[in-house]
């Protein structure tokens, strides 16, 4: 850490004594103890403060650190994050937390709906018949297994010819990341809270701590309540400050950061918090503030980072003035003062609104929408149910003076009822009850049928029929039909899903320097283990175009998202549709070209895959044809020479149709066993053979013969 010389010091303790330096008159003893008897007497608290002061001056004067701050006449130059930038941050959070306070009142609210328990936040909580209906939880419930049911998955796909290898690859890797964060789970939570809040947020961090300290990247839900941002905006990116805020035990902090002894206490942030149903006691927990916010630098956004509690900084990359170093010194990247802390430049949370309201990143769900239906829905039950009771119930009107034992009239295990005198027919007269009409059980349905038709949870949906239909198919049809609400909230989880999955390619980008090993799923469902890491998407340099530096290239892609799992009606149809095409013939090559202007009137997922399928098939049929003719103009050339019939066969193998036997030109026009030849011991036909041809064979043979 740099520092420098105080002289300030130096010069107070080497000048003479001035009036202005002079030690002051000494006070009479006397004096000290008037003022002592008339100033107030300390507490326990301030005792305690007074002697923590008084030890930390010691240690101080023990390392040689002086009153201002100067060790051994040396004082430390001021880092860019210090405890007055920490207390301005306090005061834009403390903003931030007044500007969401109704958001964070409804979110609480919602969970005690969502939990069934939505009497305690109705205005009239009196009355011991508090009925709960289920309605507004099973539209819940069934809008999840609608998102579960469309489980997202990414394809990668390159922006330049040179990128195919790499988004090839990426296209495999970046599901078995998502799969090691347990996504699945993390996107369970993240659409149970958007439903129920209106708005879920995923976290996508780089954990240092992960693989023995190898680091890697790591996908969490967020609260909203530990969220801070600035009012008035829609985009969370355009805030100028982010915080998050969590509660951590003072005894975990104190391990990890040993510098924070004595400074810690109670949670000084006052975060909203849920109903629980068990005692949470936070007494001994500390609010860690998570600070990110963002400084353009030549043009480019960076992505600070501050990590602090009460008034102490934690770390904070604006600190961090030295350059990054491997194990052998070797700096292997700028310091974070220049770069930030991703290299993205994005904040690391993503908002995925359900209904979006004007001014705000966040929205609103199906709770918001459906609590007025089911709260005149249980108060029109705890009515009926209220009339039901006093009506089985019987009651009597009993006279004064009407003698009878009114215990043993209700005990009903008394055979019998002592009166007084005479008994009289109005000594007891029961109660008449007054049934409900039909119009109310009427009303109570209709609001029913509002809540489902509200929230676009109709019986249909769910599985249920309408008088009149009955055949599977007809069913599923109106089942996939009747899901148009949950295929836009799907797609709008999709867009969310695809800014995640470009956060994993950028931390991927910016932190896989070493290799790392991948199982993968290859073709026809085979494993692969394949090493990956970061060199093949950084940047690159183009070289020189006529002495001109063309600068470096950065590979980018496009991510494309498809359901992962579908709704047994979707897998049924997709499947229907491709044996369909099988029967009409489109992935028969002689087929292709109607195939292609068949496929392109058409729509459906995924529809150019096929039409690249179909079209590769006709293009190497094409090609095997073109291949077959030449092989066949060969043949018929090599025929008229020899007089052969090698093109003949190859037009029966090519056609399909019965076999040619082969003839041999050489031989006249004969077969091969018809032209089976005799020949001598060295290979010579005596038939055909010449004479002199015949000698010369001779006189080689006898000179090579053993004498």
């Amino acid at each position: 850490m740099a520092i420098k010389r105080d002289k300030k010091n130096e010069e107070q303790t080497n000048a003479p004594q001035t009036p202005q330096n002079a030690p002051q008159e000494q006070i009479s003893l006397e004096e000290q103890l008037a003022r002592r008897q008339s100033s107030p007497r300390p507490t326990a608290e301030s005792e305690a403060q007074r002697l923590y002061q008084m030890q930390k001056a010691k240690m101080m004067q023990g390392q040689g650190i002086d009153a201002s701050g100067a060790m051994n006449g040396f004082r430390a130059i001021k880092q860019p994050i210090g405890k007055e930038q920490i207390q301005k941050a306090m005061v834009t959070l403390q903003q931030y937390k007044r500007g969401k306070a109704n958001l964070e009142t409804r979110i609480v609210e919602n969970e005690q709906w969502y939990k069934i328990r939505h009497w305690e936040c109705m205005r009239d909580k009196s009355g011991d018949i508090q009925p709960t209906s289920a309605w507004l939880f099973n539209c819940i419930a069934n809008k999840h297994a609608d998102a579960m049911d469309n489980f997202p998955s990414p394809n990668i796909l390159p922006r330049e010819e040179g990128d195919k290898g790499e988004a090839e690859k990426l296209t495999s890797i970046i599901p078995v990341i998502l799969d090691q964060c347990d996504f699945e789970e993390v996107y369970s939570d993240v659409m149970n809270y958007k439903l129920k809040t209106g708005t879920g947020v995923y976290g996508v961090f780089w954990d240092n701590s992960k693989l023995n300290g190898l680091g890697d990247i790591s996908i969490r839900k967020v609260d909203l309540i530990n969220l801070f941002w600035e009012s008035g905006i829609m985009d969370i990116q355009r805030s100028r400050n982010l915080f998050h805020v969590e509660l951590m035990d003072n005894d975990l902090l104190l391990q990890a950061y040993p510098q924070l002894q004595g400074k810690l206490g109670t949670a000084t942030i006052d975060v909203t918090k849920y109903v629980y149903d068990d005692s949470v006691d936070t007494t001994n927990k500390s609010c860690v503030v998570d600070w990110y916010y963002k400084k353009s630098v030549g043009g480019r956004t960076v992505l600070h980072y501050v990590k602090f509690v009460n008034d102490e900084v934690l770390f904070a990359t604006e600190n961090e003035t030295q350059p990054i170093t491997d194990d052998m010194g070797n700096v292997i990247r700028p310091p974070m003062a220049e770069t930030g802390w991703y290299d993205h430049g994005m904040y690391p949370f993503i908002f995925d609104p359900l209904f979006t309201v004007e001014g705000t990143p966040t929205g609103f769900g199906y709770i918001d929408v459906g609590k007025d239906c089911q709260e005149y829905i249980d108060r029109g039950n705890q009515a009926i149910m209220k009339n039901m009771l006093a009506n089985a119930k019987p009651r009597y009107f009993i006279r004064n003076d009407g003698a009878v034992n009114e215990a043993e009239y209700a005990d009903t295990t008394k055979d019998f009822i002592h009166v007084d005198d005479n008994l009289g027919q109005d000594s007891i007269l029961p109660v008449q009850g007054k049934p409900l009409n039909d119009i109310y059980v009427t009303v109570l349905n209709n609001k029913v049928d509002e809540l489902k038709e509200t929230t676009g949870n109709r019986d249909i949906s769910t599985g249920g029929t309408t008088s009149g239909v009955t055949a599977a198919s007809a069913i599923a049809a109106m089942q996939e039909a009747g899901s148009k609400l949950s295929r836009d909230h799907n797609k709008a989880s999709y867009r969310a899903f695809r800014k995640l999955v470009v956060m994993v390619i950028e931390l991927v980008r910016q932190f896989y320097d070493m290799p790392r090993c991948f199982r993968i799923m290859g073709q026809n469902g085979t494993e692969r283990f394949v090493q990956y890491s970061n060199a093949g998407i950084q940047p690159q340099f183009q070289g020189n175009d006529l002495g001109m530096d063309m600068g470096y290239r950065l590979p980018l892609f496009d991510i494309e998202v498809t359901a992962q799992k579908q709704s047994p009606y979707s897998k049924m149809s997709q499947n229907e549709l491709a044996l369909q095409f099988y029967q009409a013939g489109f992935f028969n090559p002689q087929m292709a070209d109607q195939a292609l202007a068949c496929l392109d009137m058409m729509d459906f997922d995924r529809k150019h895959f096929i039409m690249q399928r179909v079209s590769e098939n006709g293009t190497l049929y094409q090609q095997l044809m073109q291949m077959q003719q030449q092989m066949v103009m060969l043949a018929q050339m090599v025929d008229q020479e020899r007089g052969s019939n090698i093109a003949q066969q190859l037009v029966a193998q090519f056609t399909g149709g019965a076999p040619v036997a082969p003839i041999d030109g050489s031989a006249g026009g004969k077969t091969p066993a018809e032209n089976v030849e005799q020949t001598e011991a060295l290979g010579g036909n005596e038939k055909t053979e010449a004479s002199n041809t015949k000698k010369a064979r001779q006189r080689v043979a006898e000179s090579t013969s053993p004498t």
